[in-house]
C-alpha cells in the first residue's frame, strides 16, 4: 500500500501537512498533497511529493486531485476559530462543494478509502449552553441544531458519506475533530483558534511589556483540545477501522479558557491582566468529547496533557513571533 498513491487535500493546511509529514515518515512513496493556497503559503511542503495547488470547489480539480488515488483524506474546507466562523457563515457552507465533488471524484476513479475530517460543531448547541455540561456522544449530534454555516455544513457532508456509502459502495469513515492544536498552523490574522491565539497574545504582551491581553467572552465556556499527534495517529486509525458512524476524536481534558490563560502564562512566566470582551465571538458555553465509542473501537483515545502540548506549541509561535519581528517571512494563517 506504500507504493500506492496516497491524497491529503487541505495538505497546505495545519492538519494536512501534518499529515502528510506523518505519511513521510512512515515510507509512503507516493503522496500527493492538494491545497487551494499557492506554494509559498503551505505551512510544510515536500520536495518528495507530488504537490498541486487546485481549488477543489470545481469537481474537474477533485477528478485530477483524486485520479489513480487509493486513499484520499479530504480534510480541505474553508475554516478556523470562532471569529472566522462567526463572520463567514455562507464561505463556510461553500465547502459543501469540496466534499460533494471529491467524493464524486473518489467513487468515479476508484479510490478504496475515504476519509472525511467532521468538526464537533455539528453538535446540537442546546446540548452545549453550560459551561459544565456533560461531554457530547455522537448521538448528540441529532436532533440537529449544528454551528450556524460551518457546522450545518459538516453534518451534511457527513450524511454525503453514509449515502455514498450504502449507494455506491464507497468506504468511507468520518471523525469530529475537537478543537485540533499545535506547531505549523495558524497563529494570527483572524483564522487562530484559541491556544494559538492565546500564545500569541501572552508572547506580544511579554515582548512589549505591556502585561494585558483580551479574551472573548467571560473565559468561563469551557473547551477540550487535541495535541496534533493524537489527531493523526487517531485519523489513520479511524481510517484503517470497522467504525461506520461519525466517531469523536479529540481529548476529553476538559479546561476553561481562563484555565487555558493560566496554562500559558506558567510556561512563557509571566502574569497578565485580562480584559474581558463580551461581544466578542466566544462559540457554545460548553463543549467536551465523550471518548466511549472510540475506546470501544481502538481501544484507545486522544492522551497527551494539554500542558504539554502548550509547551511545544508555544514555543513554536514565539520563534515566529520573534522571527516576523526580525523582518523574516513567515506563514501565519
Amino acid at each position: 500500500m506504500k507504493d500506492d498513491i496516497v491524497v491529503v487535500t487541505g495538505g497546505g493546511g495545519f492538519i494536512g501537512g501534518h499529515l502528510v509529514a506523518d505519511l513521510r515518515r512512515q515510507g509512503y512513496r507516493r503522496i500527493r498533497s492538494v491545497d487551494v493556497k499557492p506554494f509559498e503559503e503551505w505551512y510544510q511542503h515536500f520536495q518528495d511529493v507530488e504537490n498541486l495547488s487546485l481549488d477543489l470547489n470545481l469537481r474537474e480539480n477533485c477528478q485530477r486531485a483524486a485520479h489513480d488515488a487509493r486513499q484520499v483524506y479530504n480534510l480541505a474546507a474553508n475554516m478556523g476559530g470562532m471569529g472566522f466562523i462567526e463572520h463567514n457563515k455562507a464561505l463556510c457552507m461553500l465547502s459543501v462543494l469540496i466534499n460533494t465533488h471529491m467524493l464524486e471524484a473518489a467513487r468515479e476513479c476508484g479510490v478504496q478509502r475515504y476519509f472525511y475530517s467532521s468538526s464537533a460543531c455539528v453538535y446540537n448547541a442546546e446540548k452545549q449552553t453550560d459551561p459544565s455540561s456533560p461531554a457530547l456522544r455522537e448521538e448528540d449530534a441529532y436532533p440537529a441544531l449544528a454551528e450556524d454555516g460551518y457546522g450545518w455544513e459538516k453534518l451534511f457532508s457527513e450524511r454525503m458519506c453514509r449515502h455514498f456509502s450504502e449507494d455506491f459502495g464507497l468506504y468511507t469513515r468520518v471523525a469530529r475533530y475537537h478543537n485540533v492544536y499545535g506547531p505549523h498552523g495558524t497563529w494570527d490574522g483572524g483564522r487562530e483558534k484559541a491556544p494559538a491565539a492565546i500564545c500569541r497574545k501572552i508572547i506580544a504582551a511579554k515582548t512589549s511589556g505591556r502585561l494585558e491581553i483580551e479574551i472573548w467572552g467571560n473565559g468561563h465556556q469551557t473547551r477540550s483540545f487535541m495535541y496534533i499527534d493524537d489527531c493523526l495517529l487517531g485519523t489513520q486509525m479511524i481510517m484503517d477501522s470497522g467504525i461506520l458512524e461519525p466517531v469523536n476524536l479529540g481529548s476529553s481534558e476538559l479546561v476553561s479558557i481562563n484555565q487555558l490563560v493560566d496554562m500559558v502564562e506558567d510556561i512563557a512566566g509571566v502574569k497578565v491582566q485580562r480584559r474581558y470582551d463580551l461581544t466578542a465571538p466566544k462559540g457554545v458555553n460548553g463543549r467536551n468529547s465523550d471518548n466511549t465509542l472510540i475506546r470501544k473501537y481502538l481501544h484507545w483515545e486522544p492522551g497527551i496533557r494539554l500542558r504539554d502540548g502548550l509547551e511545544r506549541t508555544y514555543a513554536w509561535i514565539h520563534d515566529q513571533f520573534l522571527a516576523r519581528q526580525a523582518g523574516r517571512k513567515v506563514v501565519t494563517a
